[in-house]
């Protein structure tokens, strides 16, 4: 379809909006991805898209094209860990000292980044990843090298300057196979979109109540776990386990977050004890958050 008629279904206002179709939307994203079309048909196209809002049909039709560009690399016994591409700003990352608390127990997990995105400004997973050695459970990939169509969308999406649906479905491109997947979610109206938009692709799929929208928990928050068509919430609170962290930055730096990880306080080598228990649990080898923390202190 020429893609002024997708600009025009998106971005016409209440009256003259409408969504897209399955297919509809998976054409689109085919011409943004290949960039037979000029930069500025994307940037209207995607503003208006994230105005509509974007509808859950719409994400699974432009996964379905993204899927169709991207090189896949098995990993077996692992967690997909989503995090959001636009970085953290208040507080360190926890995910290298989860993945080592977990080399003893056959599990593996698998990031992915990228060049900055908007529209946070913060310290990506790239950064950390290329100034940190990472335990051998632990995987990163450049996005340059499995989905390179996406990756040079980035001057684009920069000038653009705000967030739009690639924010939502670049997270999970279930690069590695995983049976389990893991991603932050801000606000429990998106819970339901997430559901349908992620949960059919992993034998089990969670969204965490994280930090800065990071599959991270820091404070006490809510965690869903999809099983199929059934979806538990559990609320953890830190403190139930004897962590009372504390965080000591307004806004920090590369060197900070890099200083926390190798030398981590007692209270942060906690936490991430608690997040490396909530792992176990959504990956099935524990009977629950309390039992994967115990075996974890063991």
């Amino acid at each position: 379809m020429d893609f002024h008629e997708y600009i025009h279904a998106v971005g016409t206002g209440v009256k003259g909006n409408r969504d897209l179709s399955f297919e509809e939307a998976k054409d689109a994203m085919q011409q943004i991805l290949d960039q037979t079309i000029y930069p500025e048909e994307i940037a209207a196209f995607l503003l208006g898209w994230r105005l509509k809002p974007e509808t859950t049909e719409e994400f699974r039709g432009a996964l379905s094209a993204c899927d169709a560009s991207i090189m896949p690399i098995k990993i077996e016994n692992s967690i997909e860990l989503g995090y959001p591409f636009d970085g953290k700003t208040n507080n360190p990352y926890i995910f290298p000292l989860v993945a080592q608390l977990l080399k003893n127990f056959s599990l593996d997990l698998v990031l992915m980044g990228d060049d900055q995105q908007p529209a946070k400004g913060g310290i990506t997973i790239k950064e950390i990843c290329r100034n940190i050695a990472l335990s051998e459970n632990c995987h990163f990939f450049d996005r340059k090298d499995y989905f390179q169509k996406l990756h040079n969308l980035t001057k684009i999406r920069m000038r653009l300057g705000v967030r739009t649906g690639f924010n939502t479905i670049e997270k999970l491109p279930h690069l590695a196979g995983s049976e389990y997947a893991i991603t932050g979610v801000f606000h429990k109206p998106y819970v339901k979109k997430y559901i349908e938009t992620f949960a059919d692709r992993y034998k089990r799929f969670t969204l965490i109540q994280g930090n800065e929208g990071t599959p991270e928990l820091f404070s006490k928050g809510r965690v869903w776990i999809a099983d199929g068509v059934n979806v538990q919430e559990y609320i953890i609170d830190p403190q139930h386990y004897g962590i009372n962290y504390q965080k000591s930055w307004e806004s920090i730096t590369l060197e900070e977050s890099l200083e926390q990880l190798q030398n981590p306080s007692s209270e942060y080598l906690k936490l991430a004890k608690l997040n490396a228990a909530i792992y176990l649990f959504v990956a099935q080898k524990a009977q629950s958050i309390e039992n994967a923390f115990d075996m974890l202190n063991g």
